[in-house]
């Protein structure tokens, strides 16, 4: 049976930074810099689309959307690894951990949609370019949203819910400068195969469903592509696809690797696990701006001007 007021007073350490001493001072400060960038990169996409009419179309919506999660992403990870490295505070509450693991599973949960989102959109405009207007409306994007929204709360709701149920007999060390799910799991005391099987359910459902049909989706752009006549048509289709491209390969690549690595990888050392979790959850809010800054003709122009 769960000791419920040992539960509640439970705390445990963060981990993740093995190069522990002098160096954290410095290492905070390159951290501050890339929370700031990513903070001034999605606020600026944002701000462009709210005040750039031109831009109030489903494939822009789906963009705020995309730079709305990764600032949610960004804000559930970066003030716990600052403060651990400015104030050298380790210790989290079990009350404190359970929120930041349920915002940062669904802003990666919302995140990952708003990508699958964007691929359908993709294929839409290049493989019926003619219906795009008439299938894709703003009305039906924020129904979109909507659902992507209603999707995550459904089932990342059970996963702290499910973790108060267990029993935390003492003070662990998480793998990580952050909760998450498979890594708080480790250092229970109690059964965790319903915890590990809705974990996994959870994974599957969201992330490995909607990985599922992004490749879909892209099988059928690529289809389509080679049944155009010339290299010139071909190569500007293709040009459309890049920057989602960017975003799918920045987020799904590191995710499949943490997933492995917690799923299989008893022997992984402390550092790879810092590394490939650290890429996975500062990257796409960092580098998706800058890539959609770049290639989008619409928003160059704007932050230039």
């Amino acid at each position: 049976e769960t000791n419920s007021s040992q539960t509640r007073t439970l705390s445990f350490f963060l981990g993740g930074f093995p190069a522990w001493g002098t160096t954290q001072m410095w290492s905070a400060v390159p951290l501050c810099c890339t929370y700031l960038l990513a903070l001034l990169g999605n606020l600026t996409v944002l701000s462009i689309i709210k005040v750039e009419q031109s831009l109030h179309t489903p494939m822009y919506l789906l963009l705020a959307m995309l730079a709305v999660a990764d600032l949610g992403l960004a804000t559930s990870t970066f003030p716990t690894m600052l403060r651990m490295l400015w104030l050298e505070a380790r210790k989290i509450s079990f009350g404190t951990c359970l929120a930041q693991m349920f915002f940062i599973h669904t802003f990666t949960d919302i995140e990952s949609a708003v990508i699958l989102a964007m691929a359908f959109d993709r294929y839409v405009a290049i493989c019926h370019p003619l219906r795009y207007s008439s299938i894709l409306t703003n009305s039906v994007t924020t129904k979109i949203c909507v659902a992507i929204v209603v999707r995550t709360a459904l089932v990342q709701f059970p996963l702290p819910i499910l973790l108060t149920r267990l029993c935390f007999t003492r003070v662990s060390k998480l793998s990580h400068p952050y909760c998450l799910h498979p890594d708080i799991i480790k250092h229970t005391g109690s059964d965790t195969r319903v915890n590990s099987a809705y974990g996994l359910f959870v994974l599957l459902s969201t992330l490995g469903l909607d990985l599922l049909f992004v490749l879909l989706s892209y099988l059928l752009i690529l289809k389509t592509i080679l049944n155009i006549a010339t290299w010139r048509e071909r190569l500007k289709a293709l040009n459309t696809c890049i920057s989602h491209v960017c975003a799918v390969l920045l987020f799904f690549i590191p995710m499949i690797c943490l997933s492995m690595m917690h799923r299989f990888g008893k022997h992984v050392s402390p550092q790879a696990y810092t590394f490939t979790a650290n890429v996975h959850f500062l990257a796409p809010p960092i580098l998706n701006p800058i890539v959609y800054s770049v290639k989008t003709k619409m928003i160059r122009r704007r932050i230039l001007r």
